[in-house]
């Protein structure tokens, strides 16, 4: 993979401010009031944003004011209007043992992902400002001038020295546009997001649970990589994160992806 690029052909997550964050809140979070009230929708916003700030705080991120518009489209579903999309894909193949699911091989087609590199102080702060950036895309700042929905998973690139040992401060957060936007990629305002086809790949792919950061990546990557029969067959410098949603999940749902060389 190019270092500075985000294409599927080499080369995610944080347990910081993440898609998972957002959807793992319970409506009582939300509200102080009655189940049955209903809050105005610049209230509810400003609870959203609150939230975001309190879980930002300790990853010394800042989260501007006007992420609450976005914030506010992303949780509610944009008021029940779009579904959550995945990313379409064949599965190869698939190992088990004792009744579980080792790892999974799948084909992904070509196709449009909106993609940002970003080099902060830290990995954490990378993947906040990364997925910020993205979120605004998304709801509206963009040539089509709306909300284009949410797509799952929310991939991000990571890439490691030789031994494995260290992950790189250059995050790549990369979202797919659902289909209707495949054709015709709407146009981002922002100059650092770049929309790219990625080609068609073969992606070895393992489930886990929990946070994502720096020691769990690392963890997952030497998992993978022992449960795969030919490991050396994929690129071995980059890898992705892909964070799953599911509001009604106790424990958050990633997978680690790696991608078989060309």
């Amino acid at each position: 993979m190019d270092p500075g690029g985000c294409r599927m052909n080499g080369g995610g997550g944080g347990d910081m401010i993440t898609l998972e964050d957002l959807e793992s809140m319970s409506e009582e979070q939300l509200s102080d009031g009655p189940e049955d009230e209903q809050e105005p929708e610049e209230e509810d916003q400003g609870r959203l944003l609150q939230y975001w700030r309190d879980v930002a705080r300790g990853h010394q991120v800042e989260v501007p004011t006007d992420m609450a518009e976005p914030i506010h489209q992303i949780t509610t579903n944009n008021e029940g209007t779009h579904t959550r999309e995945q990313v379409p894909y064949t599965l190869l193949t698939r190992k088990e043992k004792c009744g579980e699911v080792v790892f999974e091989k799948r084909h992904y087609e070509k196709a449009h992902w909106a993609c940002i590199t970003v080099h902060e102080d830290t990995y954490e702060q990378s993947i906040c400002y990364g997925f910020m950036k993205i979120m605004r895309y998304i709801c509206q700042q963009n040539s089509a001038g709306r909300y284009l929905g949410l797509t799952i998973p929310i991939v991000t690139v990571v890439r490691t020295d030789e031994t494995h040992r260290t992950l790189s401060r250059a995050v790549t957060v990369a979202y797919y546009l659902p289909p209707p936007h495949q054709s015709e990629p709407p146009r981002p305002h922002d100059p650092e997001i770049i929309i790219e086809q990625w080609p068609a790949a073969v992606v070895y792919t393992r489930a886990f649970t929990g946070a994502t950061n720096e020691l769990t990546i690392l963890h997952e990557i030497s998992s993978l990589a022992e449960a795969l029969d030919r490991p050396a067959v994929c690129v071995s410098d980059s890898f992705i994160i892909a964070g799953y949603t599911n509001p009604a999940a106790a424990h958050r749902q990633n997978e680690i992806w790696f991608l078989e060389r060309p």
